[in-house]
């Protein structure tokens, strides 16, 4: 086994036992959590995500999985990410460093909402996230903060998650998933009216579509223990399936070798340009942020997220087609001595083909990282790292232990 593989494995075994531990010590207050986030909810109130750096992706990805559900039946719930708004938060952040997420929240959010604050432990940030905290319990909103068991906070949180482990890496991924089982399973309150006492009248907060894939939905809806109960076991369960499907794709030797291949790129003058859709987008931009200004002492590395200038994302959807808002953008930055990495939990979506196949036409190399088997994207690219599994938040999840370890492997002799 080279020093690479081992590596690779070991990172997965590490995660695996984060992931339970955390879950295991974590679930109660987790189903908690729905329970509350649901009534704010019900009550009018936005879930509005923030964080620095990386975190910052995870904002993006809270705001889009909340605003546009993929499970049948699950309703579109009011998300903000406040980095989402980089004019107004750089300039905010230029005249005060310190509170310009408190100020955000300030003008933008209400007593009803939910404030969720994201760091990882290596990107900073903590006095901005502290404000923020502080300004969001004196406003009267839900505080929620996710964070590594090395961050320490003066602030105290509604509901404060730290993650053991000194791995920004891990922690991320640890979030990721906690904040994708809040999406699934805050829905499950909106099931049980007699749970939402403090609901307005004639509220539409319906999920009935979803009731095939809890069972429990159909109990007496004014017995809270018993729903917490079930959604507690559901929450470990979803944590179970996560371990399981990143185990099965880990593919060491296929990591290590796709590290190597980028690694000469990067040896020849070469760069990164990754792209994606939705959630996958947010994952390309934590991808680009990994590569830019890694945690620890890694080297900077040159990337480029295709999904960030959202001028030239629609200038290009407006007037030429949204499956060309990709390619035309390899057409203007890629060189051949690029690499393109496409992400995707389809492995169909027609803006990533195109892209994929202008940069096999103008010489990149080509990576992607598709769940559903890999689909058509796996056929074209040099090099597929794929995710055996049809569920779009698993995948997701799965797909980000990939993207770590090949940034890990870019730099494996770094903290």
């Amino acid at each position: 086994m080279s020093s690479q593989t081992a590596l690779v494995r070991t990172a997965y075994e590490e995660r695996e036992a984060v992931v339970r531990a955390f879950f295991q010590a974590e679930a109660q207050r987790v189903s908690e959590l729905c329970h509350v986030m649901a009534r704010r909810f019900i009550r009018g109130g936005r879930l509005i995500a923030f964080g620095l750096g990386a975190a910052a992706t995870d904002a993006q990805h809270v705001s889009v999985e909340f605003v546009h559900p993929v499970i049948l039946g699950k309703r579109a719930l009011p998300a903000l990410a406040l980095p989402n708004d980089i004019a107004s938060m750089t300039g905010l952040a230029s005249t005060d460093p310190r509170g310009f997420l408190g100020t955000q929240l300030r003008i933008l959010g209400r007593g009803e909402d939910i404030a969720l604050g994201m760091t990882h432990g290596g990107d900073g940030g903590r006095e901005p996230l502290e404000d923020a905290l502080h300004r969001a319990r004196d406003l009267g909103m839900l505080s929620v903060l996710l964070s590594a068991e090395d961050t320490p906070f003066e602030a105290t949180p509604d509901y404060g998650f730290a993650v053991p482990s000194s791995d920004p890496f891990t922690v991320q991924e640890v979030h990721e998933t906690l904040y994708h089982v809040l999406w699934e399973l805050v829905h499950v309150f909106f099931e049980h009216k007699g749970l939402l006492a403090d609901r307005p009248r004639g509220s539409t907060h319906d999920t009935g579509g979803s009731r095939f894939l809890y069972p429990f939905l159909a109990e007496e809806e004014t017995d809270l223990d018993a729903v917490l109960a079930d959604v507690r076991a559901s929450v470990l369960q979803k944590a179970e399936e996560t371990i399981g499907l990143r185990r099965y794709s880990m593919d060491p030797e296929g990591l290590a070798e796709s590290a190597r291949l980028i690694s000469e790129r990067y040896d020849s003058g070469g760069k990164v340009l990754v792209f994606g859709n939705g959630g996958s987008a947010t994952d390309a931009q934590d991808l680009a942020v990994d590569l830019i200004s890694p945690p620890g002492s890694a080297r900077p590395l040159p990337a480029i997220s295709l999904t960030n200038d959202g001028a030239v994302v629609t200038a290009v959807g407006n007037d030429v087609g949204f499956d060309n808002v990709f390619a035309r953008q390899i057409i203007s930055y890629g060189r051949e001595a690029d690499v393109a990495v496409a992400i995707s939990t389809s492995g169909g979506s027609r803006n990533v083909l195109s892209a994929v196949e202008e940069a096999k036409r103008r010489g990149l190399m080509t990576v992607c990282l598709a769940g559903y088997g890999g689909g058509r994207v796996a056929e074209m690219c040099d090099r597929a790292h794929l995710v055996e599994a049809d569920y779009v938040p698993r995948i997701q999840e799965a797909q980000a232990s990939q993207y770590h370890c090949l940034r890990r492997l870019l730099d494996p002799n770094s903290g």
